[in-house]
């Protein structure tokens, strides 16, 4: 995933830059500040630093239809019920951090979603390969075969 070259144009902008088909307007998306679980003393105690971004993908007027049953489709364990993606972000102290955070892990979830998957070409095993498999084989086979007592005739 490639962001754009300046991040902080990125997080400082009326919108969150995806990738160039994709911008979500910051309008979309409803933050909710909480406190903190966790150690951190009084601070954490008192401060509503935790923050929840959540994004409707469903509802969202920023993609096109095949991008959201891309999203629906690919991020299906990660959302609600109402087609809400929610992203947590508490790893600092400072709410305004936190949310850059979250802006930045929402951006990342989507993005990584909407590239497309490389189909896989079939292959077939060299020769090499094969003989390469059977003479190891052979060769464990060996070794097991000496581990055995001698039979007596």
């Amino acid at each position: 995933m490639e962001l754009p070259e300046d991040e902080a144009e990125v997080f400082q902008s009326s919108a969150l830059h995806v990738s160039p088909g994709l911008t979500i307007p910051r309008g979309e998306l409803t933050t909710r500040a909480t406190r903190s679980s966790g150690a951190g003393g009084q601070h954490v105690n008192k401060t509503s630093s935790r923050i929840e971004l959540t994004w409707n993908v469903q509802r969202s007027g920023a993609l096109s239809d095949v991008q959201r049953s891309v999203l629906l489709a690919k991020l299906r364990a990660r959302l609600t019920k109402d087609g809400d993606l929610r992203i947590v972000a508490s790893t600092t102290r400072s709410q305004y951090r936190n949310r850059e955070i979250a802006e930045r892990r929402l951006v990342k979830v989507v993005a990584e979603a909407l590239q497309p998957v490389k189909k896989r070409r079939a292959t077939k095993p060299t020769r090499a390969s094969k003989q390469a498999r059977l003479d190891e084989k052979k060769k464990h086979s060996n070794k097991k075969r000496e581990r055995r007592p001698p039979v007596d005739d």
